[in-house]
């Protein structure tokens, strides 16, 4: 038996593993202090009048995301949903509008999607906070050839293949699956996007991977998720022979890859990756690989590797080249448990932020604790502080 099938077999046996009272499985204690994107909002208790300081509080290549700051608010009344007819009121029917919208939910709702994926259009807000929404048991989330989206506070899984057939796109046009690719069961995927960010949600048990970003995407965070029970976590930049990738920046911090995970924590292909004040409690084969020559800096996150001897090694080279050695990949002030080793190579690479995306990594001690610590959708009462 090959070393690749023996770790998948041990991968597959956890991700069968139920999620005890899901979705209240995060972590439910609310350390001290904050992490510099909660900072800046978590401690207003006037949040639900105040829902659009949000956009203001990104931070890494994402943080130019406006969302549908400026925009109207509508409200989710309805949880069903229908691929070519929308109704008013059901999140479809707000995600496709061209106008800039800040989405948010009347109550508690689970959302399972017909047909094929909901295409979100520019300038969006997908605004969880104040109920317990999970998109689920159908197809999920595309951003596609947009800009200015920001999704917060949303739990998604179990996404599954969309049908081949008619999707609408916008009010005025419908896309056929079986000519712009048919949804393969990710969670969220990002194609020809940028200035996305993508914060507090919960990700597992998805058909494909929980995340890709890929087509030439640019400018996306991906900041404060709780990843966990699935194989392919993210993934960054489309094949091998899509270089127009390399312009992509992504930004990955303040996460928490939990349980069950086995590998792309993020896979890297061409682009330029910040991963950050992360942390990793386990992986089946790898947490961060790549090909195509990405550029990788793995900065103050917490790795704990399994007590499997053969799954220490933080990296994975997906490549027969052996010029990977002049990859950029490099960890600095990481902490590493139970013999997890990063293998670095090639020169140090300083993230290029500008003032608005700039923020101080902090110390890799931190991140169990006020870092990561309430990763995932918080739950939010008006009047109160949000808390996980």
């Amino acid at each position: 038996m090959c070393y690749f099938h023996i770790i998948t077999q041990a991968y597959q046996t956890k991700s069968t593993q139920n999620i005890s009272s899901f979705p209240n499985s995060y972590p439910s204690e609310v350390g001290s202090g904050f992490n510099v994107i909660d900072s800046c909002w978590r401690k207003d208790s006037k949040w639900a009048s105040n829902r659009q300081k949000l956009a203001d509080c990104g931070k890494g290549y994402g943080a130019d995301a406006r969302g549908g700051k400026n925009g109207a608010i509508y409200v989710v009344t309805d949880p069903s949903d229908h691929p070519i007819h929308p109704k008013k009121g059901t999140l479809r029917y707000g995600a496709i509008q061209k106008r800039p919208l800040w989405i948010i939910f009347k109550r508690d709702m689970s959302i399972t999607l017909e047909g094929g994926e909901l295409f979100i259009s520019s300038y969006k807000t997908i605004d969880g906070r104040g109920a317990r929404v999970e998109i689920a048991n159908g197809p999920c989330l595309r951003l596609d050839n947009v800009s200015h989206v920001i999704i917060h506070g949303i739990t998604i899984h179990n996404c599954l293949r969309g049908r081949l057939d008619l999707v609408r796109r916008d009010p005025d046009h419908l896309v056929n699956t079986s000519t712009i690719g048919q949804s393969d069961g990710d969670g969220i995927r990002v194609t020809s996007s940028s200035k996305i960010w993508i914060d507090h949600c919960y990700l597992s048990k998805c058909g494909d991977g929980l995340l890709d970003i890929t087509q030439g995407s640019a400018a996306v965070t991906v900041s404060n998720n709780y990843f966990t029970q699935h194989n392919k976590v993210m993934l960054l930049g489309h094949s091998n022979m899509y270089p127009k990738d390399k312009k992509m920046h992504v930004t990955v911090v303040f996460n928490h890859f939990a349980s069950g995970l086995g590998q792309r924590m993020p896979r890297v292909r061409y682009g330029y990756a910040h991963v950050a004040n992360n942390k990793y409690d386990e992986w089946g084969f790898y947490a961060i690989g790549g090909s195509s020559h990405p550029t990788i800096l793995s900065e103050g996150n917490h790795y704990t590797a399994q007590n499997d001897p053969r799954t220490k090694e933080v990296t994975k080279r997906i490549s027969h080249d052996r010029r990977w050695k002049k990859w950029s990949w490099k960890s600095k002030n990481d902490l590493f448990f139970n013999g997890a080793y990063f293998v670095s190579s090639g020169k140090f690479w300083r993230p290029d932020y500008s003032r608005s995306q700039a923020f101080k990594v902090a110390s890799a001690k931190g991140v169990p604790t006020s870092l990561t610590r309430d990763a995932g959708p918080l739950r939010c009462v008006e009047n109160l502080p949000c808390r996980n």
